[in-house]
């Protein structure tokens, strides 16, 4: 199996008056390129700090992180963050959408700060009608839209730079039943079209959807 993130004894530590947290304590992972991956835990367990280390929106205390090859330590700040602009895409349970953009331009915006200019080439365009949402929607800001139409308008804007890894932080917990599962099935969609998906979610029904479980307890790996 080619190997798509790496860590190797990753620990995060935050120091406290009462004394230091081990919020992850030696973690060892291997994730396959075009793996579906869930990643459980109660709360408090080290799975959204685990998911902010393979995002490289954290740096590990100790240890060393790999993303396809690439030691994350030993890459400058402007290395680390074009790494995350072009290999990784996130989803937010909170979809964190620009409020005063419309849904096209929540989707642009990644694009804009790769090229520095305004896309010429339909794409957000296209990655929006690819996650179900038609003409009429893409000029909606965000409180004009359902949950479900705001996450939807999220895997698009994760998805405008063609990352090869997506990253999701509970995607369905604000959302019913029926639309999760439908999110769900896109994102499988997605897997099946090779990208490594890497997914924390507290629900079992949910979990069913990747191809491997990892459970986290107290920082450590089950």
């Amino acid at each position: 199996m080619e190997i798509c993130i790496r860590l190797e004894d990753v620990k995060r530590i935050y120091p406290m008056e009462a004394g230091d947290v081990y919020a992850l304590n030696g973690v060892t992972l291997d994730i396959g390129v075009g793996e579906f991956v869930a990643i459980m835990g109660a709360s408090g367990s080290g799975k959204t700090t685990l998911l902010n280390q393979i995002g490289c929106l954290d740096q590990p205390t100790s240890g060393n992180l790999y993303i396809e090859g690439k030691n994350t330590r030993e890459l400058s700040d402007y290395e680390l963050t074009n790494l995350r602009r072009d290999a990784i895409g996130f989803i937010f349970q909170k979809f964190n959408l620009i409020p005063l953009l419309t849904a096209f331009e929540n989707v642009e915006y990644p694009l804009i700060l790769k090229t520095g200019a305004r896309d010429t080439t339909g794409r957000p365009a296209d990655l929006l009608r690819l996650v179900g949402l038609d003409g009429g929607h893409m000029k909606h800001t965000p409180n004009q839209l359902s949950g479900g139409q705001q996450q939807r308008v999220a895997i698009a804007r994760a998805l405008a730079n063609d990352p090869r890894i997506i990253l999701c932080d509970e995607p369905t917990g604000n959302l019913d039943s029926k639309t999760g599962n439908q999110i769900m099935d896109l994102l499988t969609d997605l897997n099946r079209q090779g990208k490594t998906i890497v997914m924390v979610t507290h629900s079992d029904e949910i979990a069913t959807y990747a191809d491997r479980l990892i459970t986290i307890r107290d920082g450590v790996i089950q």
